[in-house]
């Protein structure tokens, strides 16, 4: 497992509800955290491990032995929000770049964690950033979408050196052609078992 680098087209990809809460689901989500402490992360949604599937993992503190902090979200719904407030924000599948981003102050937040049990929270602040920031990642949403045109303008030749990059690489067979990641992620979309 690894993190996704923009323009890969997972990050781009409106992710499916989980259907089932297994053993392999549970595997992902203790790989997502690791992964997460190990590029000093404090959220990281499935999406950014190129997996279609509606479910992140948050640590505000960033710190792995904080275990009392850490929170799964399945198939997560923000169902209110309140005030508005700017704050700086960077993603780990654009590293290195950050900028302003306007976000509802709090909210509240509904979810399914790794037992199949249904919760809600009620955040603000840093919590509440950073579960929005998640929650796009699964709609295809990055938070440059979501920046003044004047920050749009300053982000713009770091996208372009991501996107050279990624070209690049797929030029020399590094990673596969666009078309082939989104045949892998349509294979792995979640579907209801029929009977």
């Amino acid at each position: 497992m690894q993190i996704v680098h923009y323009p890969h087209p997972a990050l781009r990809w409106k992710s499916k509800p989980i259907v089932a809460i297994d053993a392999a689901l549970r595997n992902v989500v203790d790989e997502m955290f690791k992964l997460m402490y190990s590029t000093k992360g404090i959220g990281l949604a499935a999406n950014q491990v190129a997996l279609p599937y509606r479910l992140f993992v948050v640590n505000v503190t960033g710190e792995s032995d904080e275990k009392d902090q850490e929170f799964v979200f399945i198939n997560p719904e923000i169902v209110r929000k309140k005030g508005s407030e700017e704050g700086e924000e960077g993603c780990l599948s654009i590293p290195d770049l950050y900028l302003p981003v306007r976000r509802a102050e709090q909210i509240v937040v509904r979810a399914f964690d790794l037992t199949g049990e249904e919760f809600e929270m009620k955040l603000d602040e840093l919590p509440a950033r950073v579960i929005q920031h998640e929650y796009d990642h699964l709609d295809g949403v990055l938070f440059t979408d979501r920046v003044s045109n004047e920050a749009k303008l300053e982000a713009a030749p770091v996208l372009a050196d991501f996107e050279a990059r990624f070209r690049k690489a797929q030029s020399a067979l590094e990673i596969p052609p666009d078309a082939e990641l989104k045949r892998r992620l349509e294979e792995l979309e979640p579907r209801q078992k029929t009977a």
